[in-house]
């Protein structure tokens, strides 16, 4: 019997969130087996839904009209990037700091030079946003409803799939309606027969 381990179950969305999540428990243990054994398409797929998550949770943000200082958004990233990987934390303020500045260009700079190291600043900065909207514990709560939204729909759409390609069973009336059209087009129609006189 094959045994697939854990990390090959995984989603990339399991993966985003698992590094977010691991981020807002400055866990990085949790960070680091969040991304292990994720190969370079896998790291694109896990950026795309971040980045989505990070767009999401900035535009949350902006709608509560709440003033946001961007001092204390870098303070708490820089607490949050002691959780990355040792290389990824330099990394990981320098982006920051470009984006409190507005220098979209070094930001793009700072995450494009690694896809990996692009995870890691954007899961940062999804933790950070979220933590500043909603606090530890609900940032947490809403990552759990993403995580379960997400996969109700995807169990979801397995049921339909399976639904698609189960054969149906025939049923006997079935058949009978299925045997008489087929019948009826084999067999030419009954002739009247003319009685000459």
């Amino acid at each position: 019997m094959i045994h697939t381990s854990d990390a090959a179950q995984k989603t990339s969305r399991d993966r985003a969130l698992e590094v977010v999540r691991g981020y807002a428990h400055h866990d990085p243990a949790a960070v680091r087996e969040a991304l292990d054994g994720l190969y370079a398409g896998g790291s694109l797929e896990v950026y795309a839904i971040l980045n989505g998550l990070l767009r999401s949770t900035i535009s949350i943000m902006e709608l509560t009209g709440r003033p946001w200082r961007l001092e204390d958004l870098v303070r708490r990233a820089d607490e949050i990037a002691v959780s990355a990987p040792p290389h990824y934390e330099f990394a990981v303020a320098e982006a920051t700091r470009a984006w409190a500045r507005g220098d979209e260009s070094a930001m793009r700079a700072a995450s494009c030079r690694d896809l990996t190291g692009a995870v890691h600043i954007t899961a940062v900065g999804v933790t950070v946003v979220g933590l500043a909207v909603w606090g530890r514990t609900g940032f947490l709560d809403v990552l759990a409803e993403f995580h379960e939204a997400a996969h109700h729909r995807r169990r979801a759409g397995l049921r339909h799939l399976r639904a698609l390609i189960t054969p149906r069973p025939l049923t006997l009336a079935g058949f009978v309606v299925d045997a008489t059209c087929l019948r009826s087009r084999r067999e030419p129609p009954p002739r009247a027969h003319m009685n000459s006189g």
